[in-house]
């Protein structure tokens, strides 16, 4: 089986397996999420979505929260943890949407790229959820996943397995993919105990490359 085609065969599988999978940041417009993904930064999407709520309700839109002091705003955020810089980012990059793009977040990547905070995973990201363009985030359980499988072999840097996966995986399925690899690695291809191999839906494709599986 090639690549190609052990790809194509993930993604049917893992479609019947996890059909509704979705971002687990909650939100309701663009700029929500851009403030959401960077609070996720080494914090959990469910703690994210607890912690915004207090943000949203105090700073209703771009405006106010460019306006926002730094402190008050990081005063808030501080349980996702790394809390001065992602204030000092948030701040920044609200500052920008209402200064160069009226308020709206740019539907452009390279764009996203040069927002304070925004790396390749967040842009990514944005494209694929909010403007449903191709796009692959390459998160810690996508990169976990897509090797143990025999997606990619043995890269860890999110850039290159991006690169390579964009050569395997269709681009109108990226986004939905890396979502249900999210979905896949929390209930099944988990991280912090040996894989749940007899409940997979991807047992006999998986190569299980560096994993001993139960």
């Amino acid at each position: 089986m090639t690549k190609e085609e052990l790809a194509k065969e993930v993604i049917d599988r893992l479609k019947k397996e996890y059909p509704d999978a979705g971002c687990t940041l909650d939100y309701n417009q663009a700029w929500k999420l851009l403030v959401s993904v960077r609070l996720a930064a080494q914090c959990t999407d469910a703690r994210v979505n607890v912690v915004v709520e207090e943000l949203y309700e105090k700073y209703p839109d771009v405006d106010a929260l460019a306006q926002a002091d730094p402190e008050d705003i990081e005063s808030i955020v501080r349980p996702c943890g790394l809390g001065k810089s992602k204030a000092r980012d948030i701040s920044a990059c609200m500052k920008i949407l209402k200064d160069e793009y009226g308020g709206k977040v740019p539907d452009d990547f390279d764009a996203l790229l040069k927002l304070p905070g925004v790396g390749r995973k967040s842009a990514n990201l944005i494209m694929g959820d909010v403007f449903g363009k191709p796009a692959i985030v390459t998160d810690t359980h996508c990169i976990r996943l897509v090797n143990r499988i025999g997606l990619v072999n043995g890269i860890k840097e999110p850039k290159k397995v991006e690169m390579e996966l964009w050569k395997i995986i269709p681009p109108e399925e990226g986004s939905d993919f890396c979502h249900r690899l999210v979905y896949h690695g929390r209930e099944v291809c988990t991280a912090r105990t040996k894989p749940y191999c007899d409940k997979c839906c991807l047992a006999d494709i998986c190569a299980k490359a560096g994993v001993e599986a139960v």
